[in-house]
């Protein structure tokens, strides 16, 4: 199945049951789950669900790390007709507290060794929708009375996957299930993915990449997915060994840490045929195709709202720097000037789009509409990034226009973080932004004014913002300042700041080799 047509994710398991039960499905190191267990356990875990009065529409959010539960706990929700809210296993504090009361989330599941995150973020004020919270360890012994799955269509929602907010707090996208299937056939033909495929990923099942192309691509194209628990460049070529995989979904920067790294002895005689993941600089593309003998596929653009927005068709080459090529087989794409006039070829413009087919793509933001209505201004949506398109159709990414950053394939919001630093009492004004890394994607700056009689150093801030935002959000760079650089309506101008980069009065906190558990 390499055609878009409209469907649901539990269509999608029916048809796996039906032509393959028994054959494996999903590799959690070395744990082997057919089609028949995951819908065996799911179907144990949905009567339980129900009978603690999860009902239709009802949101199910979870803070589990790659693991079967998760799995399970999501194929659960559908069932129910209900909605999944898996949350990023890293945050804690304000970001866990906003996603649990915005989502309205009334079950929340979370990982054992996470548990106090819930003491710490879970009360009847904070969160007064939330009536049961259960650990992973209690979902082995959740069941019920009988209960039938839910009567649900293509246009139902399936989930919602946060995405960063710059102008305020992260905003709940709610994708269908259809959206869900129709991503993983467009990547499958993007990648000439078939059922004699084995895809491994480290992508945290929190995101929409890991369910879309390992949970229901893998029933819809058939063949199995092997999913990490985590990226270790130590261990990456003896889990393409062990698992056979012919494929691996990661990010540009694990694919330059891999790149980079010494040989190993499991690199000789494996079966991986393509490495997918973007951006590939080329030099690291160089390098995947002539040293590990691999083609790479990093042609490809989207977002959570969106995908896929540009790729390559089966069998055309990509152009040096391109993000693959404008996908108007799902979508109309056009690139847009500020007053949404369409900018013609090799100009810069707005990347916006629609769909083509119903439900092909996010249903809006969850409890926002008038975030949705902006977003999709004109009859189109804005996508918030900057690029340009060629006469052959190839898009090239230019620049954001958000104030988001994206780090190690995390979207961060500036907003949320800047709520925890003037947490701190030292704090009189801060902006957080971005400034390039060397291996891709940014890294966090925090460039701050100190109250008059602050006595606090740059490490200092630095451990009290790693107390209360997740890892892969701790700012590598802090600079303080006496005043910020402002336009005339007082609004920080983050974009100068982004210019400005690392200056010589900038604190790195690399070079400083102050380190944090990845927690």
């Amino acid at each position: 199945m390499t055609e878009a047509v409209r469907t649901t994710i539990l269509a999608a398991l029916a048809r796996r049951l039906a032509a393959d039960p028994d054959g494996d499905y999903l590799d959690f190191h070395g744990d082997q789950w057919t089609a028949r267990r995951v819908d065996d356990e799911s179907r144990r875990v949905a009567r339980g669900l129900a009978a603690l009065g999860v009902q239709r529409g009802d949101r199910v959010a979870s803070l589990v790390e790659n693991a079967p539960e998760q799995v399970v706990l999501f194929f659960a929700t559908v069932r129910l007709g209900a909605i999944a809210v898996p949350i990023n296993t890293a945050y804690k504090g304000e970001f866990l507290r906003h996603q649990l009361a915005d989502s309205g989330a009334v079950v929340f599941v979370i990982a054992d060794d996470l548990a106090e995150r819930a003491d710490d973020t879970v009360s009847e004020t904070e969160t007064p929708e939330l009536r049961h919270v259960l650990s992973v360890g209690q979902l082995s012994d959740l069941d019920g009375p009988h209960v039938d799955d839910a009567d649900v269509g293509p246009g139902d929602l399936a989930c919602f996957i946060y995405t960063a907010g710059t102008t305020g707090p992260s905003k709940g996208c709610m994708l269908s299930h259809n959206y869900v299937v129709s991503m993983s056939v467009q990547i499958a033909r993007a990648w000439q993915r078939t059922s004699d495929d084995v895809v491994w990923t480290p992508l945290p099942l929190f995101h929409l990449n890991a369910i879309s192309i390992c949970v229901v691509g893998t029933l819809v194209i058939g063949g199995r997915a092997s999913i990490a628990r985590k990226f270790s460049v130590s261990g990456f070529w003896p889990e393409i060994q062990r698992t056979g995989a012919t494929m691996a979904s990661m990010l540009g920067s694990l694919a330059t840490l891999i790149a980079n790294a010494a040989d190993h002895p499991d690199m000789s005689g494996h079966r991986l045929r393509v490495c997918a993941a973007a951006p590939i600089p080329p030099d690291i593309d160089r390098i995947w195709r002539e040293r590990f003998g691999c083609a790479t596929f990093s042609g490809g653009f989207g977002l959570t709202e969106a995908s896929l927005i540009a790729a390559l068709p089966p069998g055309v080459e990509n152009r040096p720097g391109a993000a693959g090529m404008l996908n108007q087989v799902e979508f109309e794409v056009v690139l847009l000037d500020d007053e949404d006039q369409p900018v013609a070829a090799g100009e810069r413009g707005e990347i916006c789009c629609r769909p083509r087919q119903a439900d092909g793509m996010f249903a809006g933001y969850w409890n926002r509409p008038a975030d949705t209505v902006a977003a999709w201004r004109n009859l189109w949506f804005h996508t918030g990034d900057l690029g340009r398109v060629d006469d052959a159709g190839y898009l090239y990414f230019v620049d954001r226009k958000k104030d988001s950053m994206r780090r190690r394939g995390e979207n961060i919001s500036s907003f949320e973080m800047e709520k925890s630093l003037f947490a701190h009492p030292a704090i009189k004004d801060c902006a957080v932004h971005a400034v390039p890394s060397p291996i891709g994607e940014d890294d966090v700056k925090v460039t701050a004014v100190l109250q008059a009689d602050a006595d606090v150093s740059e490490e200092d801030l630095c451990r009290f913002v790693a107390e209360r935002v997740p890892y892969f959000a701790i700012p590598r760079y802090i600079e303080f300042r006496d005043d910020l650089p402002r336009n005339p309506v007082g609004r920080v101008l983050k974009y100068q700041l982004r210019d400005e980069g690392v200056t010589p009065t900038t604190w790195d906190r690399e070079a400083a080799g102050v380190e944090f558990e990845r927690r």
